[in-house]
This record gives structure tokens, C-alpha cells and sequence, in this order.
């Protein structure tokens, strides 16, 4: 496989003039500067051609520029822009319909729109603590919700999130997520280990730091995003719901990445079989115009008009593109979600099986975790080694993220088709190899080093 020279000179040029002028804060991964795309496919600034993997951070549901999400944007924006919340629109009440439809819950459901996932999760605890009238709640570790200051306080997947933000938002605990590749907690009798942490949460948190009638909800991620990619137990979320019912509390499905269509259902939390009080929602919602959603149960969403609003909420044209979203998804890429997600586990655990360096392999449809381990016996996460694998990907012509300690996710768009599922992964293992090598002729060096 050919190897790209990268950054071009085009990349170059315009990576130094962003450092001048763009807050340093942005995280980026590598330097690709995107010119434009087509399905599955991206080309950055000098004209090379890269397999996305990535989708903007599982964003790009219908892949980019769907010519039905375009069309929607295009006829939207020739009839007006922008009227704000104190008014009303029809895109605004069939996106809230269409959502209502395919709510993950039997009662009827109410919206409230946003611009973003983090928006949706402070939303939603705004919510819990009116609707309840209690003030705390549980968050587990590994978990990521946004940066705005009540969900970065849920956020638990890396210090730096936190780090010269303190003081926090008062009134949240932390619980283990259950990670049956490195559990935290002991397992008994090969117990399910999602009742485990449910036991914990229980007879820990609730009998010895929190009141359960003071605990007005538990905001989850079905399955964990930038904690690693991590499916929990099955009886994870059935033992979590009884335990809401108990005492009362809002279960909180943070569906903003694993969402949308993205596991070949309509939401992850429907691969467990339980249904939540709230669902936050963003991302992939809108193939990449900025939305989020905060769906709840009409019986919880009692507030008042006027104490929660926003100037963009329902925005015509983010709403047009949601629309369209939600059709290719119900009509299209449910189906191939479920269906070429399986096939690429299984390619990748044949993969797995050639390269030592991979730990695990989980996910359930393009949702797909590969972690990486310098032992599998001790199952230490070998961060660098994922680091230049995602490296050397990109030099190869595939977007790649990573995520938790030493994962690297596989969320393509949903249209990916087999063919370009089966390219990439050709793609990805022949990084692993050419990171297996350089790893080999680094080692004796080191040994001598340590000899000498």
C-alpha cells in the first residue's frame, strides 16, 4: 500500500495560519484539512483521498454531502433561516413527531431541541432536578457528556477535562462503568458483573454517601464513547432500571454518539432491553448540522414556559436536515448498520487473532472498540502503540480516532458498504503491521542501551 506524504503543502499552509488565530484549546488528532466528501469517502487540501472511519465523530450518519440532506438544507434555506424558539414552524413540530414516533419508550414523548449534545445533557439535568424536586445524582467513571460546566462534572474520562475548571457542579457521584475487560469491582460465582456495579451503586453509593430520595437521576451512556467503546453486561441495564423504580430516579440515556441508528437500532439502550425516563441526543442526528435533542416521557417533562429555552432551538434548517437524516436511516441504514457492523467484528477479531497487540474487540454494529495491549495476560493499555497506528493509517489514506486509554473506534458512516468496510480494514491491519515492525526494530535497540 502506497504511502501519502503528509501534510501537503496546501495542509501546511493552512495549519499555521489556524494556529494563529484558533484557540488552542481543539484537540486535533492529525493534520487533515478536509476540502470535501462523498459517502464514505474524504480529500483534504492537496487532493489525497482518504476512507473515513471516523464520520466526523460519529456524526456523519448519511455520510457526507447525501444528496436527500442537501436538498433538504437547500430548499429549507430558500424559504427562511432563522425565526427563533418564541415562535412556531412545521419542520420544528414534525422533527419533534418523528422523534416522539421513535422514542425508546411506550409513553408519549415531548422535545426539547438544541444545538448540541452537551446542551442536551444540561437540559436534561435541569429537568431531573424540577420535575423530581431533588438536587443530586450518579454519573459513572469513563464517561464523556460535553464540556459545558454541569456535564463536564458527569464527564469522567480524562482529568484534563476537569483540570483548572474547578469548582464543579455540586451534587454528582461517581460510579464504576460496568467494563468486563477491566472490571474494577470483584466478580462472584460469575455473577454478571453489570449487577455487580448495580450492587455497588446500591449499597455504596446509596447507603453511604447519597439518600436515594435525594438522587433525581442516573445519566449513562449505553455504551460508553470516549470511556473506550465499551458494551456492558447484559444485565447491566435491567438490574439499573429496578433500581430506578425503587427509588425513584430518572434513568438518563446519554444516546449523543451511540444514538441515531448507529448500533442498527434506533437507539443503543434498545440492545438491552430496558426503556429510559430521558434520552439526550445529538450527533448523528442531523448528518453534521449542528442539533441535539432532550427526549422525554411526557410525564417528566413538567416544567413551566420559560425556565428552560435557547435562541436557536428548532433551528429551520438543522431541522430539515434531521428530517431527511431520520428517513435514509428508518428506510436505509438500520439494515446496513446491523449488517455491515457484523461483518467488520468479525473481520476484525480474525484480525485479532494475527496481531498480539490487540486486547479486545467489542461494539455492536459501527460502533466498534479495538484496544490495544502491551500483555494480554495483564491487559495494560499500550497507548503509544495506538497512537502510531492511527498515525500510520492516516498516512495510508484511512481517518481513525481513538478513544479511552489505548482504543481505536471504527464509526464509519452508516452507508459505508461492505466493500469499503473490507478496504479500510486492509487498510487498518497493514498499520498494525507496519507499527509491529517499527516496534521489533526499536526493541533491540533499547536492549542494547540497557546492555550498555
Amino acid at each position: 500500500m502506497e504511502r501519502i506524504e503528509l501534510p501537503g503543502p496546501n495542509a501546511r499552509s493552512l495549519i499555521e495560519r489556524d494556529s494563529a488565530v484558533v484557540s488552542p484549546s481543539y484537540p486535533r488528532g492529525y493534520p487533515f484539512v478536509m476540502s470535501h466528501g462523498k459517502g464514505s469517502t474524504v480529500w483534504d487540501v492537496d487532493g489525497n483521498k482518504f476512507l473515513d472511519f471516523a464520520a466526523g465523530i460519529a456524526v456523519n450518519s448519511t455520510g457526507h454531502c447525501h444528496p436527500k440532506v442537501v436538498k433538504a438544507i437547500q430548499e429549507q434555506a430558500e424559504r427562511f433561516i432563522h425565526i427563533s424558539s418564541d415562535f412556531y414552524h412545521e419542520k420544528w413540530i414534525q422533527l419533534s413527531e418523528k422523534l416522539n414516533q421513535i422514542a425508546p419508550f411506550a409513553e408519549d414523548a415531548v422535545t426539547f431541541l438544541t444545538n448540541s449534545g452537551t446542551e442536551s445533557i444540561e437540559a436534561a439535568i435541569k429537568l431531573a432536578r424540577y420535575h423530581t424536586g431533588r438536587t443530586e445524582f450518579i454519573g459513572f467513571l469513563g464517561g464523556f457528556h460535553g464540556r459545558t460546566m454541569g456535564a463536564v462534572t458527569f464527564t469522567a474520562s480524562k482529568p484534563h477535562y476537569h483540570r483548572g475548571f474547578f469548582p464543579l457542579m455540586n451534587g454528582v457521584v461517581h460510579a464504576p462503568y460496568p467494563d468486563p475487560y477491566h472490571p474494577l469491582l470483584l466478580s462472584h460465582n460469575g455473577r454478571d458483573y453489570g449487577e455487580i456495579v448495580v450492587d455497588y451503586i446500591e449499597h455504596e453509593i446509596l447507603d453511604r454517601i447519597l439518600p436515594g430520595d435525594s438522587v433525581a437521576g442516573i445519566l449513562v451512556e449505553p455504551i460508553q464513547g470516549e470511556g473506550g467503546y465499551i458494551v456492558p453486561p447484559p444485565g447491566f441495564f435491567p438490574a439499573l432500571r429496578r433500581l430506578c423504580d425503587r427509588y425513584g430516579i430518572l434513568l438518563i440515556a446519554d444516546e449523543v454518539q451511540a444514538g441515531t441508528g448507529r448500533t442498527g437500532k434506533w437507539w443503543s439502550i434498545q440492545n438491552f432491553g430496558v426503556e429510559p425516563d430521558i434520552v439526550c441526543a445529538a450527533k448523528g442526528i442531523a448528518s453534521g448540522v449542528p442539533l441535539g435533542a432532550m427526549i422525554a416521557r411526557k410525564s417528566v417533562m413538567t416544567w413551566p414556559k420559560g425556565s428552560h429555552g435557547n435562541t436557536y432551538g428548532g433551528n429551520p434548517i438543522a431541522c430539515a436536515a434531521s428530517l431527511a437524516t431520520l428517513e435514509l436511516i428508518e428506510e436505509e441504514l438500520l439494515a446496513n448498520a446491523a449488517e455491515v457492523g457484523s461483518y467488520a467484528l468479525n473481520r476484525l477479531k480474525e484480525i485479532q487473532q494475527r496481531h498480539p497487540a490487540i486486547g479486545d474487540v467489542r461494539g455492536i454494529g459501527l460502533m466498534i472498540g479495538v484496544e490495544f495491549v502491551k500483555d494480554r495476560e495483564t491487559r495494560e493499555a499500550d497507548e503509544k502503540f495506538r497512537d502510531r497506528v492511527v498515525d500510520l493509517a492516516f498516512e495510508h489514506g484511512l481517518l481513525t480516532l481513538g478513544c479511552g486509554k489505548s482504543v481505536i473506534r471504527i464509526s464509519p458512516p452508516l452507508v459505508i458498504t461492505r466493500d469499503e468496510m473490507e478496504h479500510g480494514l486492509q487498510i487498518f491491519e497493514h498499520a498494525i503491521e507496519l507499527a509491529e515492525k517499527e516496534a521489533e526494530v526499536a526493541m533491540p535497540s533499547m536492549r542494547s542501551l540497557v546492555t550498555k
